[in-house]
């Protein structure tokens, strides 16, 4: 309601992935604390935010976008040491877009009947939206801002390793003059977000994680009015033509697979290279990799920062040992890394096959798989022969390819010629087991009216 409250449950540490220093202890919300969210949440929402006409909320999420500008700092930085992503990325791409989220969606507020659901589109009431620790706060964005700019209310449970900036948006939020009880954070695990997805008096659930998790929020929801949108996991396709230009494609797929260490849903950890080019490709691929800077998220020299737990580099470790197992040659970039923190280094795995794991499961760090193709026919089988369908991207000079081969991808988003490219004013979500629902851009908006 306004106001940052003691925690019922017990408490638990928040610490720095790059060095293992404890950075905060947190409460960690129960059942308790989540009622009385959801019920401050539903009383800003009955009295005060959906009454208020969309010009009013405008206002509001105007004035959230320029403090986020302000302290854009202040938030890199603790997203950086929170998340042990390099500082150049936070301050440069996260909190930039995460601005942009919220002056996009306060343009929409006066404006919904143009979304496309009918003259007059209502908010659906208390949102339960529950977000990963690979973009802590960029995420929140994603959530929070067409929720409000649509009229509703939310609950946030960020995630357990990085609630640290989704308390300093608290912080904003009441430095923003938000009416009490409009935006509520509830910090906890597993439990705090089970209490949150199941409460009776939750309209609408938004979640971005894991795909197993998804299908247990989906199970979970089932049988109830509660609208649900879901973006999980990924294994995208980067397929890189013959006729591409090479050096361009290269820095794309680093960008694709490297960016935030590769704790990318939509990252591009499989290589597609047709046959005739893959040598010299793979040559400047490694080359390009050598000069990679890994080390403190802090300096702004550092390319690749730490990976985010402890619990994270043990399955990236597996998963990376599974692939030596079937076969597949791994080469690393050899450096010294830290004696303290979590790190591993950017790997790529040649030889591999479709049936090979490191191929079909999400393995969410810093490691590329490299298959190779003879046609474009071959190109899109490959790329299709996955349970997930978030991302893709295509490299090649010719126009009516990038088109045709679009066309046939079945993913959410294909990029051409580039990579890991977001704007607030476009869609983003996925087929199959990536999720349904749209977050950005019009169709963003529809998750939210009714």
């Amino acid at each position: 309601g306004g106001e940052f409250v003691e925690g019922r449950g017990t408490s638990f540490k928040t610490i720095s992935p790059a060095t293992e220093e404890v950075l905060a202890e947190v409460a960690e919300a129960d059942a308790a604390d989540v009622d009385a969210a959801v019920k401050a949440a539903r009383r800003a929402y009955d009295k005060v935010w959906s009454r208020m006409p969309g010009r009013e909320r405008a206002k509001y999420l105007y004035r959230i976008a320029r403090i986020i500008q302000e302290r854009g700092r202040e938030l890199a930085v603790l997203e950086s040491l929170d998340n042990g992503k390099p500082i150049k990325e936070s301050r440069d791409v996260d909190v930039p877009t995460v601005a942009a989220h919220f002056f996009y969606y306060a343009g929409w507020a006066d404006k919904l009947e143009y979304a496309g659901r009918g003259a007059d589109p209502q908010p659906l009431g208390v949102a339960g939206q529950v977000i990963p620790w690979n973009f802590p706060l960029l995420m929140l964005a994603w959530k929070i801002a067409p929720a409000l700019a649509c009229g509703n209310t939310v609950v946030l449970k960020p995630a357990e390793t990085t609630p640290l900036t989704a308390l300093l948006f608290a912080e904003i939020c009441q430095q923003a003059d938000l009416p009490p009880g409009v935006v509520n954070i509830v910090t906890g695990a597993g439990a705090t977000g089970q209490a949150l997805v199941g409460h009776p008096d939750v309209d609408k659930v938004a979640f971005t994680g894991s795909t197993e998790v998804g299908k247990a929020i989906a199970r979970a929801v089932a049988g109830t009015s509660k609208k649900v949108t879901l973006e999980l996991g990924g294994k995208a396709a980067n397929i890189v033509f013959d006729d591409a230009p090479i050096d361009q494609a290269v820095e794309g797929i680093v960008d694709g697979i490297f960016f935030n260490q590769g704790h990318v849903c939509c990252a591009g950890s499989r290589l597609l290279v047709q046959e005739s080019i893959s040598e010299e490709l793979l040559d400047r691929l490694k080359r390009r990799m050598s000069t990679l800077r890994m080390g403190d998220p802090l300096d702004k020299n550092t390319d690749i920062g730490a990976i985010n737990s402890g619990e994270q580099l043990k399955r990236i470790r597996e998963l990376s040992d599974l692939g030596d197992a079937e076969g597949a040659e791994r080469w690393e970039v050899a450096c010294d890394l830290p004696t303290k923190g979590y790190w591993f280094p950017p790997t790529l795995f040649t030889g591999v096959s479709q049936a090979h794991r490191i191929a079909r499961e999400e393995i969410f760090g810093p490691v590329l798989s490299v298959l190779t193709f003879r046609t474009p026919a071959e190109a899109v089988e490959k790329a299709n022969n996955t349970p997930y369908g978030l991302s893709a991207g295509v490299w090649t000079d010719k126009g009516s390819r990038i088109l045709s081969v679009a066309h046939q991808l079945r993913a959410g988003v294909v990029w051409a010629n580039t990579f890991n490219k977001f704007d607030p004013t476009s869609p983003f979500g996925g087929f199959k087991e990536s999720g349904y629902g749209r977050e950005g851009g019009r169709h963003g908006l529809e998750a939210y009216l009714k």
